[in-house]
């Protein structure tokens, strides 16, 4: 097996452990015509299936192409649809896909493991899954997970890609260690079209502890400059204080654009980080 097949298959065994998805259906059918078929008939534009006219059905929902092949009437019905789209997108940035000394996974694998599991359970349940700016309709089935594996592992919507034609749920992930206001510049426009969306904000372990003694050179891969420490043990507060405002303005963010703020580190359980990613998507399904 090559990696993308080992992370296809941990996401499958990821997905077997975690409870069925909740969406609470009734209210969000209620309130969202989306583009994800609920696999019963209803409100959408997918054909679902013919039944026989029935004396209540009014006289233009015969489908006069079907009846004229017997001596029946038939209704063409449409499957039932709700807004259970969900795109995702991973951050291609050399930076988000590296990992520390020991560390089993880049951060951006780590990404792409969680958001594989929520997908896979996503597909089975019937919603359609896709990943941002990569150019093809969401679906779900077998065939939608290789498809999201392979466009979120292949870069998908470099650079940061615009919003879809569609509302839909988005789950975007990186380390975002650029600047908020770049953030914010590139999550409003994304937040406008689609009021459903997570950040996802995946960290190494060093990248927290800062573990770093007397003389050290840094840098972060895909970016030209360095930085060279004499001292850098006495550094780890002031570095330890701005990753957590960094963190806490991040979140801040995310509630002002009315999206969840998950985060999580490498090498702790990844069933625990699938398990906080499922809850924040299948808050907004809640809200009715």
């Amino acid at each position: 097996m090559n990696a993308s097949s080992d992370l296809r298959a941990e996401a499958e065994a990821l997905a077997r452990q975690l409870p069925n998805l909740n969406f609470k259906a009734e209210a969000s059918e209620a309130a969202h015509i989306g583009s994800a078929g609920r696999r019963r008939a209803g409100t959408g534009e997918q054909f679902w299936q013919y039944r026989r006219y029935a004396q209540e059905d009014a006289a233009d929902r015969v489908d006069w192409r079907r009846s004229a092949k017997g001596h029946e009437l038939f209704v063409r019905e449409t499957e039932l649809e709700t807004a259970r789209t969900v795109l995702f997108w991973c951050d291609p940035h050399a930076g988000f896909n590296w990992k520390g000394e020991g560390d089993i996974r880049t951060k951006a694998d780590e990404a792409r493991l969680l958001m594989l599991t929520l997908g896979i359970m996503m597909s089975k349940d019937g919603e359609r899954i896709g990943a941002l700016g990569a150019g093809r309709s969401p679906s779900f089935g077998r065939r939608a997970v290789d498809r999201l594996a392979e466009d979120i592992s292949n870069g998908a919507g470099r650079p940061f890609p615009p919003p879809p034609r569609k509302s839909a749920t988005l789950v975007i992930a990186s380390d975002f260690y650029d600047p908020i206001p770049e953030w914010q510049a590139r999550l409003k426009p994304l937040a406008a079209r689609c009021p459903e969306g997570v950040l996802l904000a995946v960290a190494a372990p060093i990248e927290l502890d800062f573990p770093f003694q007397g003389r050290v050179k840094l840098h972060r891969p895909g970016d030209l400059g360095e930085r060279i420490l004499g001292r850098a043990e006495t550094l780890r507060e002031d570095y330890q204080r701005k990753f957590a405002e960094q963190r806490e303005a991040l979140l801040a963010l995310a509630t002002q654009i009315g999206w969840r703020f998950v985060s999580h580190t490498t090498g702790t359980p990844s069933l625990h980080g699938a398990a906080r990613l499922k809850l924040a998507v299948e808050s907004f399904g809640a809200r009715g």
